[in-house]
C-alpha cells in the first residue's frame, strides 16, 4: 500500500515539475470554444485580405519588375513572397488562440489556394516569352556574320534573364518556407487533426515553376547558338584545302556562352544547384544537336573532316569551363556535367575519326567503326558514310558488312580478332598529327 502511495505521490511531483504551456488553465478556449462555428467569418475575410494582396503583388512587380543579384551575399528573391508568409504567420498565431480545431484546416486550405495564385499568377504569369523570330540570312557567311553582331541573336534581353532567375530563387524560398509553414500548422491544430494539415500539392507547384525557369534559360542560350549550327551545314566543306583556326561558327556559340553564362550564374548565385541542373540540361540538350548538325555536314575530303574534328576539340573545351566561363572565381564544374561533356563531345570526335579513315578495306572500316563507336547503331552508321560521300554501292557494301557485325559483337559483349584492326599507320599518323596541332593553338 506504501508502495502505491509513494508511487503516486513521485507521479504527481513529476506531472507538477512539467512547465505547464502557455494558457494551460481549466478555463482556456472556454469563451473562444462557443464562436468556433462562426470562424467561418474569420476565414473568409482573410480569403478576401489575401486576394487584395496577391493583387497587389502583382501591380508591385509590373511597376518595379524583379530585383537582380549585386552580389554573391545579396539576393533577388521577390519582396513579395516574405510579405506573404509573414501575413500567413499572422493569421495561424490568430487562428490558433482562437482555435485549434477545424477552423484550421480551413484556413490551411485556405494558404493552399493563395499560394497556388503566387506561384501561378505572380510568378509563371510573370516569366518572359521567347519569340519565334527566324533568320533569313541564306548564305552560311551572313549567318556568321549576323551571329557575331552583339545583340540580334540572343531572344531573352539581360533583363529577362534576371527575371526568370529571379522567379527561380524566389520558387526555391517558397518552397522551404511552406515546407516550414506546414510543421508550424501541424504544431498548432488538434493532434487528431494533424493528418489534414498537408502543403505537399503547393510544393510540387513551386518545383513546376523552378523546372519552368530552368528550361527557359536553357532554351534560349540553345536558340542563341541555332543560327551558328545552321551557317556550320551551309560552309562549303567539300572546297576546304587546309586546315585554319577555328571555324566562325564556333567563335559565335563560344561568344554567346560567354556573353550569357556570367548573367544566369551570378544571379543563381544563391542557388547553385539549380545552376549546375541548368548546365547539365543544356549540355544533355546542346551536345546531341552538335553531333546531328555534325551529321548534316557533307565532309568529302580528309581535309574537311580535320577541320572539322578541331572545331569539335575547340567547343569540347569551351564546354568543360561552361559552368565557370567569365568567372573570377576557378571552381571545378561539378562531376555530373563534366562526365556529360566528356562522353557526348568524345563521341562527336570518334564520328570525325572514323569518317577521315579510308574505307578501304571494307571489313577494316566497319570494324574501325564498331571499335570508336560500339554504342552506335544502323542509323548513325548511313549518317557516317553519307557524311563521306560514299557511292551508293560503297554504301551498301559497307552497310551489309556491318549489319552482319553487330549481332555478333552484341551477344558476345566481346570485340572480336577484326575488331581490334586499327585505322591504317597512314591515317593514324595523320590524326596524331592533327591532335598536336590542336594542342598547341589551345
Amino acid at each position: 500500500m506504501s508502495d502505491n502511495h509513494g508511487s503516486l505521490a513521485e507521479q504527481q511531483a513529476t506531472e507538477e515539475s512539467k512547465p505547464k504551456k502557455e494558457g494551460s488553465t481549466p478555463f482556456t478556449g472556454i469563451i473562444s470554444s462557443c464562436f468556433e462555428a462562426h470562424l467561418n467569418i474569420y476565414i473568409d475575410s482573410q480569403d478576401r485580405n489575401l486576394m487584395e494582396l496577391i493583387n497587389r503583388f502583382m501591380e508591385d512587380l509590373r511597376q518595379h519588375g524583379t530585383p537582380r543579384m549585386e552580389t554573391e551575399e545579396g539576393s533577388n528573391v521577390l519582396p513579395s513572397c516574405a510579405d506573404l508568409f509573414v501575413f500567413y504567420k499572422k493569421c495561424m498565431v490568430q487562428c490558433s488562440q482562437l482555435s485549434t480545431g477545424q477552423p484550421m484546416i480551413d484556413l490551411t486550405r485556405t494558404f493552399q489556394k493563395y499560394l497556388k495564385e503566387y506561384a501561378t499568377r505572380v510568378l509563371l504569369n510573370s516569366l518572359p516569352k521567347l519569340s519565334n523570330q527566324n533568320t533569313s540570312i541564306s548564305s552560311a557567311t551572313g549567318l556568321i556574320q549576323s551571329i557575331l553582331k552583339e545583340g540580334e541573336v540572343t531572344k531573352l534581353t539581360e533583363e529577362e534573364q534576371c527575371r526568370v532567375c529571379s522567379i527561380l530563387c524566389t520558387a526555391e524560398y517558397c518552397m522551404e518556407t511552406t515546407q516550414q509553414l506546414e510543421e508550424k500548422l501541424k504544431e498548432k491544430v488538434d493532434e487528431s487533426l494533424v493528418k489534414n494539415i498537408d502543403l505537399g500539392n503547393q510544393l510540387d507547384i513551386f518545383h513546376n515553376v523552378i523546372s519552368n525557369c530552368i528550361h527557359l534559360l536553357v532554351q534560349d542560350l540553345e536558340t542563341a547558338c541555332e543560327p551558328a549550327l545552321s551557317a556550320m551545314t551551309k560552309m562549303p566543306w567539300s572546297t576546304i584545302e587546309a586546315v585554319g583556326d577555328q571555324s566562325g561558327y564556333i567563335t559565335a556559340i563560344t561568344s554567346h556562352l560567354k556573353q550569357n553564362i556570367p548573367i544566369i550564374r551570378d544571379n543563381l548565385a544563391s542557388s547553385r544547384k539549380y545552376f549546375t541542373q541548368f548546365s547539365v540540361k543544356f549540355a544533355n540538350s546542346f551536345i546531341p544537336k552538335f553531333v546531328n548538325t555534325l551529321y548534316r555536314c557533307r565532309t568529302h575530303s580528309t581535309v574537311a573532316a580535320e577541320q572539322l574534328l578541331l572545331d569539335t576539340h575547340s567547343l569540347k573545351t569551351v564546354l568543360l569551363d561552361l559552368p565557370s566561363l567569365g568567372s573570377q572565381v576557378a571552381r571545378k564544374a561539378p562531376a555530373s556535367y563534366t562526365k556529360i561533356v566528356v562522353k557526348g563531345m568524345t563521341k562527336a570526335e570518334m564520328v570525325l575519326k572514323v569518317v577521315m579513315s579510308p574505307h578501304e578495306p571494307p571489313q577494316g572500316y566497319v570494324d574501325n567503326y564498331i571499335r570508336l563507336l560500339n554504342d552506335s547503331d544502323v542509323n548513325e552508321f548511313q549518317k557516317v558514310l553519307e557524311m563521306k560521300g560514299l557511292r551508293r554501292n560503297d554504301q551498301s557494301i559497307l552497310m551489309e558488312i556491318y549489319r552482319n557485325r553487330i549481332p555478333m559483337s552484341a551477344l558476345t559483349g566481346e570485340t572480336t580478332h577484326s575488331q581490334n584492326v586499327s585505322s591504317p599507320e597512314p591515317e593514324s599518323s595523320r590524326i596524331r598529327k592533327l591532335e598536336k596541332l590542336i594542342k598547341k593553338r589551345l
